[in-house]
């Protein structure tokens, strides 16, 4: 008696890409999500087109998250962060497919790209216990007291990420902000999201806490003016913004004196990014602290 053989094609299983608010991988409120093609036109997947509402609950987030983190100690933050980099490695195949396809590079350049934001990810770990050092210290005063100043983070930052450097643009611009205490809420690059988008899958995996990143796909014109004028964002990076875009969320976010990074042209992301991007979000505390009365026997504190 023969055998008859059937042949059954095996449907693939797309992957479905969500935000990353609070923990958490919410679809859009708004229930729409857009088209993401790679460099040639070819779809690559459809990504929560994020609303008014996901930035708000984005914010809520953020600000429930910074109690906790800027709570922590540098050097357990440093850990965080250099957890987020092992995962990385781990997935690292994946990240250079994506960033591939998301910038139209080939695998070699792509595997350079996400091993330099790999690379980051730990160069950043190592200032969180450092960077207070950089810019806090004893001041000499004239009197009989201790005067300190030491950095202390500013609060829930929004960034606009860089939209034409869809993972190490992406990572330059998160890290730093959340090494120094700082939560964030990210409005991905619009054109290339997806890379942002699986960094959330990361962080969800890590020893971050949830709602210290949070992070948005969609329009950076439809979102940012929102966040910009949002009472409980502290400050804007505006790294991904044009030109137009830029001044706009600037007069808007005068509104609650938000710190304001203003849009930095960068001709290469490799380039080494200094601390520049850690100290634009980072208050200084000055302490007068009374030594003791010095007496004529010369007596101290």
């Amino acid at each position: 008696m023969g055998t008859v053989e059937s042949s059954v094609t095996r449907l693939n299983v797309f992957k479905t890409y969500k935000l990353y608010v609070g923990g958490k991988f919410p679809r859009s409120e708004s229930g729409r999500v857009y088209e993401v093609t790679d460099s040639k036109g070819k779809w690559l997947a459809n990504a929560p087109l994020s609303s008014r509402k996901d930035a708000r609950d984005a914010v809520v987030a953020a600000r429930k998250a910074f109690g906790g983190w800027s709570g922590a100690t540098a050097y357990n933050r440093g850990q965080v962060l250099y957890r987020v980099a092992e995962m990385l490695e781990g997935r690292r195949e994946q990240f250079v497919r994506e960033v591939g396809e998301a910038e139209g590079l080939s695998k070699s350049k792509a595997a350079a790209v996400v091993d330099a934001a790999i690379d980051r990810w730990v160069w950043y770990a190592g200032w969180t216990d450092k960077i207070g050092q950089i810019v806090g210290g004893a001041n000499p005063v004239a009197g009989p007291f201790f005067n300190i100043s030491s950095p202390e983070p500013t609060g829930v930052v929004t960034v606009v990420a860089p939209q034409d450097s869809s993972f190490l643009g992406l990572v330059s611009v998160i890290a730093p902000v959340i090494a120094t205490g700082n939560t964030a809420v990210v409005i991905t690059s619009e054109k290339a999201p997806l890379p942002a988008l699986s960094l959330g899958e990361v962080l969800a995996t890590s020893d971050l806490p949830g709602g210290v990143v949070n992070i948005l796909s969609g329009k950076a014109s439809e979102m940012g003016p929102h966040l910009a004028s949002h009472q409980d964002v502290n400050a804007i990076d505006l790294a991904g913004a044009d030109a137009a875009l830029a001044k706009e969320l600037e007069i808007a976010a005068a509104d609650n004196l938000k710190r304001v990074l203003r849009p930095q042209p960068v001709d290469d992301w490799n380039a080494d990014p200094g601390t520049a991007r850690m100290t634009a979000f980072l208050e200084t505390k000055t302490v007068w602290h009374p030594t003791g009365s010095l007496g004529a026997g010369g007596s101290s504190y």
